[in-house]
Formats: structure tokens, C-alpha cells, sequence
């Protein structure tokens, strides 16, 4: 078995389930107008279903029958009416329907979107990428198939099933009763294959669940399969789970190749009821021959939609598996929620203050442990520590990406629960290692098309932040595009670039979390220059590995298991002998050992 399901991917929910449509029909009320446009579009449609029959047996018994030529003729116009009006009809009812599920569609992915905003950084960490997008496009299109093909396309079929049997109990209720004699075994028939369907169907999405997360973890990880040589293996274990979805798929089509056959077989013993019953009639003078044809048509029409019951049944299925994943996406409570009354403070400084922060991300295991420490406005102060010591944790708690559970973090003397969060954020500068190029031109990712920030604006920033020269050299300087997440963007380029992003949007307090950790030393000097003009006049929280790009902050905190182990200067914390003079001194050798090594290299 290749590859691991989440729980809700396992969601499949019923054929049809009463609360999960009336959640999805809610989406439909703003267009409550063009749904009644289709409906009544949908009942004309049947009617000239309905009328087609009944022309032909006016035709035969009163024209044909009496050699009228004449009426016979005004007849066939009226049944090339009936079929001109069934295209007109069919045509605005399926465009006004097709077009009301797509705006309700379109609502319904909005407001998935949006909610997906403004879930927390943890949602995120439980929940992988590809899965909300699942969610917000193929679950979505599958509801929209529920309207454009599953309920309409049923309400129409019922429609005709009962109208078919209003009409042909009214033209001759004898004939009728041996018409629908057949009825009975046809539902239970039908009863059996969905029972049958429905059981393939689960399996079926199960195991194609299992081949798309295993064929998705081997592609990701296809360097690893190459360079460990287990192409082999991995084929083997791909194959088992491509057998076990080709064999319930199998099992689907002979249940299909034995319910489409039996419709047909009643199909066909009604008609020859009918002809057996309905020839006794007309030889009896009690039934006329347009009456029999007309019956033989309806039964045609009648069965059509019996046959559909599998696509009609399939959809539906899935249909009711995608609202109950969507809705349960929808369900989950935004955990950092703005305050119903913002509070912010008079004017905008720069202070931040911790006060006793614990911040936890599984309950009972704090990363954060009673953190307090104030930064003045305009300050610089480096977090150093440990991998895994707490120094982003940090960053997040003050940007409220997650909620402390204890204690207060301010920022100008106000809590940052009592701001907005996109207020606050705004305030925040943060300049990450990793940095998130968006599709789009170099101009776009500097502005993020923030209307606020003017083309002058914008090239200022990049100008200070030392990647001008290079925008300057492209074909299409601030227009040119960028790549996918910035591939053809060295390291450097893009740590400038993300550093013209700050400065664009210019806020009291910057936040660099291992901004110079991943470049080479001439590269970083480029970047070091930029970053001088990026922290003045501003405060300042760094986050660093490398200890000699903190050297002149005016305060280091060395962050331990969680906790303010020392706080000072560099070179009071180096007289001091503790925890990072000895992380110093051992970033210290292993630099020196570097450099003998490089130049050992350069002299061979």
C-alpha cells in the first residue's frame, strides 16, 4: 500500500443526505429568480415531451385514418412546432441553469477561500496544500455537476416518468396498467443495483484515494527513488494498489452491463404486452391505432431516464461526499479571530513589550516559557540560540500568527488581541529566509499591488535596497517576469528583493528571521549593505545563526529550550562566558576551519 489518507478524504457520506442539499441550496437563494426561470423552462420542456406522442396519434386516427391530406399536413407542422419549441425550451433551461450553478459555485469558492485566510498558521500545519486545494476547486465543480446534471437532470426525469403516466392513464387506463405491470420488479431491480453500486462506489474512491497520495509522494520524492535505486520497488507497490482500482472498477462495469441489459429486457416485454394487449383492442374495434403508437412511444420515453439512474445515482454519491468535506472545512472555527471592537494605540512608535508569553502549539508542551523582555522604539535586538530554541516562535506569537496562551505581547502599548489583525501586520515588517516570490512581474512582487505604494515609491525602495543595478540590466527592468516562486532569482537576488518589499511598504518595526543565513559571504556583504538601509529609523527584531551579523545590535537575547537564558551586549555576553560566548566560540572554529580548508584548496 502506497501513500496515507487523511480522515476526510474518506468521507463519502450518503446517496442523498437531507441536511448536507439543504446547506448547499442555501446557495442558491440569491438566484431564486433565474432558478424559477429554469424550473418553469423545465416543466415546458417536459410538456413538449409529452406532446410529441400525442400528435402522432392524432395524426394517425384522425388524419391518416380518414385520408385527410390536408390535416395531415397542418399535423406534421404542428409536431415540427412541438420539436422547434422543445430545442428553444431545452436551450434557455439548460443555459439558466448551467449559468445560476456556476454563480452559486462561484460564491460557494470565494467564501472557501476567504475562510482559508483567515485560518492560523497551525491550520496549515495540519491540513497539506493539495488537499484545501482539492477542496476549493475539484469538490467544488462536483457540487456544481450535482445542479447543471444530477438534480435537475432528476427533477426532469421524474417530471416525465409521472407526466408519461398521467398521459397514458387518461388516453387509456387499461393500456396503461399493462404498460406499468412491469414497474414493480423494475424498482426493486434498481433498489438492488444501487445497494450494489453504492458499496463499488465507496471502494472505488478509497483505493483511487490511495493511488493519487501514492503516485503524488512518488513524484515529490522521485530524487530520493533514483538515488537509493528503488525505482523497481516503488513500481511493485504502484502496480498492487493500479491492480486493486482496475479490478473494482471491473466489478462497476459488469454491474452496469447486467442493469442496462435488464432495462432494456422490461422495456422490450412492455411493448410486446402492449402490441399483444393493444392488437386484441383494435381488432375489437375498443382501441384505436393511434392510441397503440402513441403508447409505444411513451414507453421509450419512459425508460430513458431509468437507464440514466446510474449517472444520475454516481453523481449524487459524490456530490454528497464533496459537501460534507467542503462543509467541514467551512465548519472549522477561525482560532485568531479580530476583536469585534479594534483597539489601537494614538500614534504609531514601535515599542514592543513581552510580559510572561507561554505559547504552546500541542497542549501540555510549551515552546515558549514565560518570555518577557521590551524593545524601544528604534531599537535593534538580536534573538540568537539553538535550533529549535523558541527564536521564531517569537516572531510568530508578536505577528499573531498563533495565540499565546499566557501572558501579553504589546506593540505601542496595546495588545496585539485588541488590534486588528491587518493593522497590525501592517506594522510588522517581516523578512523571511525563505523567501515567497508571486507569479507576476518584479514591480508586483514588490508592491503586492498595494494601491497605497506609488511607482516612485517603489523604485526608491528597490534602488536603496541595492537590487536596482540588477532590475536595471533586464529587458523589461520592473516588468519583468518573475518565474514560478522565483527560480530564475539567485539567493541573493531574492533576499534584496524581499528587502525592497519592506521597504516599500515601510513599517515602524522589522522583523529578519535568518535573512543572511543561506548566501555566500561576498553576497552577503551586498546584502549587508541593504539591510543597514532597511533598519534605520526602525525598530528591530533579528533572528540570526550567524552570530558576526549581530555584532552591533543593541541588545542580544539568547533564546534556550524556550526561555531568556542571557541578555546583553556582544561583548558583554562574551566577558560573561556563558551560553553565547560558547556558541561564539564554536561558530568561531568552525569559520577558521572553513577558511584553512579554502585556501588549502586555492594553493593546490
Amino acid at each position: 500500500m502506497i501513500g496515507e489518507l487523511h480522515p476526510e478524504d474518506e468521507i463519502l457520506g450518503k446517496a442523498y443526505d437531507a441536511r448536507l442539499m439543504a446547506r448547499v441550496l442555501r446557495y442558491l437563494r440569491p438566484y431564486w429568480k433565474l432558478l424559477a426561470v429554469a424550473f418553469t423552462f423545465l416543466m415546458l420542456q417536459t410538456g413538449t415531451q409529452l406532446l410529441g406522442p400525442y400528435i402522432t396519434k392524432i395524426a394517425i386516427d384522425r388524419y391518416i385514418a380518414n385520408k385527410d391530406v390536408h390535416g395531415l399536413d397542418l399535423v406534421a407542422w404542428a409536431y415540427l412546432g412541438v420539436v422547434i419549441c422543445g430545442f428553444i425550451v431545452l436551450f434557455i433551461q439548460t443555459y439558466t441553469t448551467e449559468y445560476t450553478g456556476q454563480r452559486a459555485m462561484h460564491d460557494l469558492r470565494m467564501e472557501i477561500f476567504s475562510h482559508l485566510q483567515k485560518q492560523d498558521l497551525a491550520y496549515f500545519d495540519r491540513n497539506p496544500v493539495g488537499r484545501l486545494m482539492t477542496r476549493t476547486i475539484n469538490d467544488v465543480e462536483t457540487l456544481n455537476e450535482l445542479f447543471s446534471t444530477g438534480v435537475v437532470g432528476l427533477m426532469g426525469d421524474v417530471s416525465i416518468v409521472f407526466g408519461i403516466a398521467i398521459m397514458m392513464l387518461w388516453l387509456d387506463w387499461q393500456l396503461a396498467v399493462v404498460c406499468l405491470a412491469a414497474f414493480p420488479v423494475i424498482l426493486y431491480v434498481s433498489r438492488f443495483y444501487r445497494r450494489r453500486a453504492r458499496e463499488v462506489y465507496r471502494e472505488s474512491r478509497l483505493v483511487l484515494g490511495r493511488l493519487n497520495a501514492g503516485l503524488q509522494e512518488n513524484i515529490a520524492g522521485v530524487a530520493t527513488v533514483q538515488a537509493f535505486g528503488q525505482e523497481e520497488k516503488m513500481y511493485r507497490r504502484f502496480q498492487e494498489v493500479n491492480f486493486s482500482y482496475r479490478d473494482v472498477l471491473l466489478r462497476s462495469i459488469r454491474y452496469n452491463a447486467v442493469f442496462f441489459p435488464v432495462i432494456e429486457v422490461f422495456s422490450a416485454i412492455s411493448i410486446g404486452l402492449l402490441l399483444w394487449y393493444g392488437a386484441n383492442q383494435i381488432v375489437s374495434n375498443a382501441v384505436q391505432a393511434g392510441v397503440l403508437v402513441a403508447f409505444i412511444q411513451y414507453i421509450q420515453r419512459m425508460y430513458q431516464p431509468i437507464r440514466d439512474l446510474a449517472e444520475k445515482y454516481n453523481i449524487m454519491q459524490a456530490a454528497m461526499a464533496s459537501a460534507e468535506r467542503i462543509f467541514a472545512l467551512l465548519d472549522h472555527d477561525e482560532t485568531v479571530k479580530n476583536p469585534a471592537r479594534p483597539n489601537g494605540p494614538a500614534q504609531y512608535s514601535g515599542a514592543v513589550e513581552f510580559k510572561d508569553v507561554w505559547l504552546s502549539y500541542n497542549p501540555g508542551e510549551p515552546v515558549l516559557k514565560g518570555i518577557s523582555f521590551r524593545v524601544r522604539p528604534g531599537e535593534k535586538v538580536a534573538l540568537v540560540g539553538a535550533t529549535g530554541g523558541g527564536k521564531t516562535s517569537i516572531i510568530s506569537a508578536l505577528c499573531r500568527f498563533y495565540d499565546v496562551q499566557r501572558g501579553a505581547i504589546l506593540v505601542d502599548g496595546v495588545d496585539v488581541r485588541e488590534w486588528n489583525k491587518q493593522e497590525l501586520r501592517r506594522q510588522l515588517g517581516l523578512v523571511l529566509q525563505d523567501v515567497f516570490l508571486f507569479s507576476g512581474d518584479i514591480a508586483t512582487n514588490i508592491t503586492l499591488s498595494d494601491p497605497r505604494i506609488s511607482e516612485e515609491r517603489m523604485v526608491d525602495a528597490a534602488v536603496r535596497a541595492q537590487i536596482a543595478p540588477f532590475v536595471d540590466k533586464m529587458p523589461n527592468r520592473y516588468r519583468e517576469e518573475v518565474q514560478e516562486r522565483g527560480s530564475t532569482l539567485s539567493q541573493g537576488q531574492r533576499q534584496l528583493l524581499s528587502f525592497a518589499r519592506a521597504l516599500a511598504f515601510d513599517p515602524k518595526i522589522l522583523i529578519l528571521d535568518e535573512a543572511t543565513s543561506s548566501v555566500d559571504t561576498r553576497t552577503e556583504m551586498q546584502i549587508q549593505q541593504a539591510l543597514d538601509e532597511l533598519l534605520k529609523n526602525r525598530t528591530a527584531l533579528i533572528v540570526a545563526h550567524r552570530l558576526s551579523t549581530i555584532k552591533h545590535a543593541d541588545r542580544i537575547l539568547v533564546i534556550h529550550k524556550g526561555e531568556i537564558w542571557e541578555a546583553g551586549t556582544h561583548d558583554e555576553l562574551l566577558q560573561r562566558g556563558g551560553l553565547y560566548a560558547r556558541l561564539y566560540d564554536l561558530q568561531y572554529r568552525f569559520q577558521e576551519r572553513d577558511a584553512v580548508a579554502v585556501d588549502s584548496a586555492a594553493h593546490v
